[in-house]
């Protein structure tokens, strides 16, 4: 089997999930007129990429079986939530290729039926009003293996829970003096059904409802409410919120509803050396340890769209880890892979010399002056007696058509420092003085005649000649093997690299207590390359394969034609291969 079968095979077999033979059997027996699943992010923060699979999931099944899926906003917290969050999250839903049913759905537009529900649940003797403090309340809950001590309101009438709660609307309480709770039992090994708060006093603004309330629903409580009110089929949500399917299941009993949402749990998506708390990726983002949300090394997609990644890598990522009920820890390098795939034939080539070392050709001008009469019919290439600049036309991408671009050749150059060694390794294949010989990519074989070192031993200068008759044409007599990428060294133009490490040393970056222990020291290098014009001519967001080295993008903030900043997306290969 081919690889591209085997791939194609894999996801076929991915989408047999749980998840979706629950949703085809629920298709086959009529159960739903349509299906409705919805992505309810809560607006404290920027998408990371565990919410990449579920926004796959929830869009994926909807689309696969013909129903809608909506973008809804629980943000029943405004002391945390902001308009910019909600701006970021729209564009990323949209840029990893969904789209949402109608509008967009906030929580907060059902404040006033999730207020006359609490009502209903007061009146149904399902809710009472708890003036105990938050210590006293949390004391009160118990253990896993004692019961929790009821509150001294508990029993109190349903008038009396009427007229507090109404108090509490009114702004009569201050934060943390009131709040409203679910009666079910306090004794229950279910920690969270013994009586679980569902409303609390927040003398906050909010972004959507500005100061109208004082009061604000809980999340558990408003979440499944607005599942309902929305019609939804299948709530689709990852498994720690498994122990809290009881009160979901319980507060849509008690209001009442012909067709009533149903929960389903599904396996986080956990990264190695990758960080999934928006509480904690908050704090690198405060403490300035990175430059923000979409800082290239964030795990948000934010950051993951600015460092180059593309919406088809991260889709054909979610594909190949799939949907389970097993937690597991997926290698990080599956999403290079997967990152990598969807570049290969979708980006333009370049050369960049990321450390250069300079090369003096000493017979420029005589091999250059000769190059009508000795180039093979396969180069295209134009000479320019004011610059002394053979321009050389070349294809930007080898298989795929995707136009041509100019190369500028000229008496000096810059090629990698890693290209020359002195005294070379064990298995070393480029240029040293017992190998002077080397094809430069595009153009003619070079051999070097002398090196130059610095006080240090270092080298810092080549001088070489090129042979004539090898453009675009194999020497006569002798073998060269190797070939390297370089830059002219006057046409060439400066230019900004960031190089990526992960932005935790720690496996599992969770797991430590401080975050600041759980970072790479070594996760951003930024070296000073050069590039060919044609890459720094780029807009911003052009996403490019430096040749030798890997893929690259012209960052979307720093990037301009007088200062080109590139971000290394990955590197051009890796021996990692999907099971």
């Amino acid at each position: 089997m081919s690889e591209h079968s085997s791939n194609n095979a894999q996801k076929d077999e991915v989408k047999n999930d749980f998840i979706r033979n629950i949703i085809r059997d629920d298709v086959n027996a009529q159960r739903y007129q349509q299906i409705v699943t919805r992505f309810p992010p809560e607006p404290n923060g920027y998408l990371h990429l565990g919410h990449v699979k579920s926004i796959c999931l929830n869009f994926g099944v909807a689309k696969e079986f013909g129903g809608v899926c909506n973008l809804r906003f629980d943000d029943t917290n405004p002391t945390a939530e902001k308009q910019d969050y909600i701006d970021n999250i729209e564009n990323d839903v949209k840029w990893l290729g969904f789209e949402w049913a109608g509008e967009a759905y906030h929580a907060s537009s059902y404040f006033d039926q999730l207020h006359a529900w609490a009502i209903q649940l007061i009146e149904q003797g399902d809710a009472y009003v708890d003036l105990q403090t938050p210590e006293q309340i949390r004391d009160n809950r118990g253990s896993f293996n004692e019961a929790g001590t009821p509150s001294p309101q508990r029993d109190a009438s349903v008038e009396e829970n009427l007229a507090l709660f109404n108090d509490m609307k009114d702004g009569k309480y201050a934060e943390g003096k009131a709040v409203l709770r679910a009666k079910i039992d306090m004794a229950s090994p279910n920690m969270n059904l013994r009586d679980p708060v569902i409303y609390r006093v927040m003398h906050q603004s909010h972004h959507q409802t500005g100061d109208k309330w004082c009061i604000y629903p809980m999340y558990d409580f408003a979440h499944p409410l607005s599942d309902a009110l929305e019609g939804i089929t299948h709530s689709l949500c990852t498994l720690e919120f498994e122990d809290h399917r009881p009160f979901y299941d319980w507060v849509i009993a008690k209001i009442g509803f012909d067709v009533p949402p149903h929960q389903y749990e599904f396996s986080r998506l956990n990264v190695d050396h990758t960080l999934t708390s928006k509480r904690k990726l908050k704090q690198l983002v405060d403490e300035g340890i990175v430059s923000g949300w979409d800082d290239p090394r964030m795990p948000t997609v934010a950051g993951m769209r600015r460092r180059g990644y593309t919406p088809e890598g991260l889709r054909d990522f979610c594909e190949r880890v799939g949907v389970t009920k097993a937690d597991s820890v997926v290698d990080f390098r599956l999403l290079e892979f997967s990152v990598r795939q969807s570049l290969e034939t979708t980006t333009g080539r370049g050369m960049a010399v990321l450390k250069p070392l300079k090369v003096t050709i000493t017979n420029f001008s005589d091999a250059v002056s000769s190059w009508e009469t000795q180039k093979a019919d396969s180069v295209n290439a134009r000479f320019d007696d004011a610059t002394q600049t053979l321009w050389l036309t070349q294809p930007n991408h080898p298989n795929v058509d995707m136009g041509e671009r100019e190369i500028p050749f000229t008496e000096t150059l810059y090629i990698d420092q890693g290209d020359y060694e002195i005294e070379p390794p064990a298995g070393y294949k480029r240029l040293s003085p017992e190998k002077p010989e080397i094809r430069l990519r595009n153009t003619y074989v070079l051999a070097v005649t002398e090196h130059i070192t610095d006080e240090n031993g270092n080298v810092v200068e080549l001088k070489a000649t090129i042979d004539p008759a090898t453009l675009g044409n194999n020497p006569e007599g002798r073998k060269v093997k190797g070939v390297i990428h370089w830059v002219s060294a006057s046409q060439g133009v400066p230019a900004t690299v960031r190089m990526y490490e992960q932005l935790f040393s720690a496996e599992d970056p969770s797991g430590v207590a401080d975050v600041h222990q759980a970072l790479n020291p070594d996760s951003l290098t930024e070296l000073y390359a050069v590039v060919e014009p044609s890459l720094a001519h780029a807009d911003a967001g052009t996403r490019f394969q430096f040749e030798r080295e890997g893929y690259f993008i012209t960052d979307s903030e720093d990037h301009s034609t007088d200062k080109p900043v590139f971000n290394q997306i990955v590197s051009l290969r890796d021996s990692y291969k999907p099971a």
